[in-house]
């Protein structure tokens, strides 16, 4: 058992690292005597390792550690005994840290250890929720709106979340290669109505800064590509990695966005906003797409903490998602009558600023659907009757003249074609 325990952290090693035999070796070594202390607390780690991004992910919290660092309630026993048949567990020591080890609701902890309700499917749940499959021209590419695709870069993450919709994908050991890298590039380069380009996986940051680099210069050398998003949940997991190598390699490529992804104000640490306020002190937007979890952030009280501590790191607030209808993930979902009474208690009760579009990303790649209160009562030609926030009703008069044409259109846009609205099949 040993043996089969140093080979995986070995190979764990030599996969983030490319170290030669006796660097991986004692990495295998530190890995174990972490482990050995049954704790992952930064009082009992080196702050030179502790605060060391590569390190974080080298000494992952896998599966079979999690026992011998907490004690599990049934439901997560069974819940880990059967996770190499549902999907990888693995979380770094930085966000295990953070859990309540006395309440097993803890947030950290629900999205961190599966339960044995993961065992259980139902029949509208979907290997390929969202329906990627089936619009990927090239294998790193999805292409599912007109003008975007979506870049798949990495096949890991440093956290794998019980709600993942991609775990058909991640968690494995076989990255895109240089030739479907290439390829992806290739596809939209030769795809002229693609202007926003969103590196995902995986989880992107997890890539060497020089890797990153590589990728982000090919595409933003590409004329028509005029924005570029990372998707990544490092910010939250992972913040150390935010340092400042990383950044200034980041502010080269602008216009860049990054869309990150906290589910609750627990998670927003001092690490954490340091990471955040990195980026956006160097000019880089950052949003936030939170997964709406029963009984994990599923109460008005929680989401308006988070999207309040959330703005005040300058992240904005962006998509709540319904969860997926990804194979296992039944017991984590809100009902969708229950989200949107959700997002009554926010729209009017806190600003603007702070309130996500709720949407459902539709089953079998629809795309997204917003969904939310009815504030819209009833309309005819002569007026609006509306209902705010706290239930009254206003109305609102309709203007006389209905004709909305521009006339200038014709002048700004005269040499311009019109949108190309195609997706990108398999």
């Amino acid at each position: 058992m040993a043996k089969t325990v140093l080979a995986r952290l070995a190979g764990a090693c030599r996969r983030v690292d490319n170290a030669p035999q006796a660097r991986y070796e004692a990495l295998v070594v530190s890995r174990l005597a972490v482990l050995a202390s049954l704790s992952l607390s930064p009082r009992d780690v080196p702050p030179e390792n502790w605060n060391d991004w590569r390190w974080q992910l080298r000494n992952s919290v896998q599966a079979e550690d999690i026992a011998k660092l907490l004690e599990l309630t049934d439901d997560e026993r069974l819940g880990l005994a059967a996770a190499g048949h549902l999907f990888r567990v693995g979380a770094t020591p930085y966000y295990f840290s953070l859990i309540d080890r006395e309440h097993p609701h803890c947030p950290v902890r629900r999205q961190i250890i599966p339960w044995g309700q993961e065992l259980r499917t139902v029949p509208a749940e979907l290997l390929d929720p969202l329906g990627e499959d089936t619009h990927n021209p090239t294998p790193a590419i999805v292409h599912k709106y007109p003008d975007r695709v979506l870049l798949l870069a990495l096949d890991r993450c440093a956290i794998y979340c019980r709600h993942c919709n991609r775990r058909r994908l991640v968690g494995g050991d076989d990255p895109p290669t240089r030739a479907e890298l290439e390829q992806a590039f290739d596809y939209i380069a030769r795809t002229r109505r693609i202007r926003d380009v969103l590196i995902s996986g995986g989880d992107p940051l997890c890539l060497s800064t020089e890797k990153l680099d590589y990728i982000l210069s090919r595409v933003r050398a590409i004329p028509h590509v005029e924005i570029i998003r990372i998707g990544t949940r490092v910010p939250v997991v992972l913040p150390m990695r935010i340092d400042d190598a990383l950044v200034a390699m980041l502010r080269k490529h602008h216009p860049l966005f990054v869309n990150t992804h906290f589910n609750h104000a627990k998670e927003i640490t001092a690490e954490a906003r340091r990471g955040c306020e990195k980026l956006v002190d160097a000019g880089i937007p950052v949003g936030n797409q939170a997964v709406l979890l029963r009984g994990v952030n599923s109460s008005v009280r929680s989401l308006r903490r988070l999207f309040r501590e959330l703005l005040k790191m300058r992240v904005k607030p962006y998509y709540l998602f319904q969860g997926d209808t990804v194979v296992g993930t039944d017991h984590l979902r809100t009902p969708v009558e229950t989200a949107i009474e959700l997002m009554a208690g926010l729209r009017g009760w806190m600003s603007g600023m702070a309130i996500p579009h709720l949407v459902i990303d539709a089953p079998g790649g629809g795309g997204k659907v917003p969904i939310g209160p009815k504030y819209l009562a009833d309309m005819n030609d002569e007026r609006v009757m509306l209902r705010n926030y706290r239930g009254q009703s206003i109305e609102y008069p309709q203007p006389q003249d209905k004709d909305c044409t521009v006339p200038y259109d014709s002048v700004f846009f005269a040499d311009e074609l019109p949108d190309d609205d195609r997706e990108g099949g398999a």
